[in-house]
């Protein structure tokens, strides 16, 4: 049964990016959805759901004014700085309106953690510039009513059009060296998942935090392999980094807060995802 026209008005910020517009695709049909671009101003400017917004120069409380979410989902990138202060102000607007927030966070606020995957109500740490901005926004949510608050932490999301594949592709095409983790053990997401996923926490009123990875773990050097095999008929050539002489792990796995069966997923449904072949 198709989902009737819901009343909740949302807005992506981030929503020409290969995650957010993916999020656009799936929640306009269903909700009163706008979301923000940067550039690509003639792929969007005559479509009435999106508004330019630079997160360097333009005042998301202007924004966030014109277009009055229920539900804002952050999906921005940009300068470290400007997207503190940008979620500062999203964060007052929140707490004074009826608004949520979705925050789009990431494994890497376990980054400095690297002998065991990570869950839900785990202790973030992080070694990286990355991963220690995403935890110091994740700490302002953490500081909003838990009713007004979603943190979605992804690994590494792959699709047709995702970054990380269209880089495979171009290397395999330039016959250039694809880098592999060999002692890298991670979990990994498909974008349409990701989507679903979303889709399921705000149509069923969800708050908290959620780790949206597969529920299984694989060898970083094992997975590429396996999606260059789908992509098609190259002699590939690796480069294996070896960042460490032991196993470490970068995975996000749901143990507090699982999602139904038929939104959990496997890599290998990553890999085996029509958009491969």
């Amino acid at each position: 049964m198709k989902e009737k026209k819901s009343k909740h008005r949302i807005l992506i910020l981030g929503a020409s990016g290969f995650v957010g517009n993916a999020i656009y695709k799936e929640l306009h049909a269903y909700y009163d959805t706008y979301g923000t671009y940067c550039y690509n101003e003639k792929d969007y400017k005559d479509n009435g759901q999106f508004y330019h917004y630079n997160v360097e120069e333009t005042d998301i409380y202007e924004l966030l004014e014109i277009v009055k979410p229920d539900y804002i989902i952050s999906a921005i990138r940009g300068n470290f700085a400007a997207q503190v202060l940008a979620h500062q102000h999203i964060i007052e607007y929140v707490t004074t309106h009826n608004t949520k927030l979705l925050f789009l966070s990431s494994a890497n606020v376990f980054d400095a953690y690297s002998k065991y995957p990570s869950y839900e109500l785990d202790k973030t740490l992080s070694l990286s510039i990355y991963g220690r901005l995403k935890i110091k926004i994740e700490n302002m949510l953490f500081r909003l009513p838990k009713s007004k608050a979603i943190i979605i932490r992804l690994p590494m999301v792959f699709g047709n059009n995702s970054p990380r594949i269209k880089e495979i592709k171009t290397l395999l095409h330039n016959k250039e060296a694809i880098e592999v983790f060999p002692n890298l053990i991670f979990n990994v997401t498909h974008i349409d998942k990701v989507t679903q996923q979303i889709h399921y926490i705000i149509n069923h009123d969800k708050t908290g935090v959620f780790h949206l990875g597969s529920s299984d773990l694989v060898h970083h050097e094992d997975f590429i392999k396996e999606i260059i095999t789908k992509i098609g008929l190259y002699n590939p050539i690796y480069k294996r980094v070896y960042a460490s002489n032991e196993d470490r792990y970068l995975a996000v796995l749901p143990k507090s807060n699982k999602l139904p069966k038929h939104l959990r997923t496997t890599y290998q449904d990553t890999i085996d995802h029509h958009l491969f072949s």
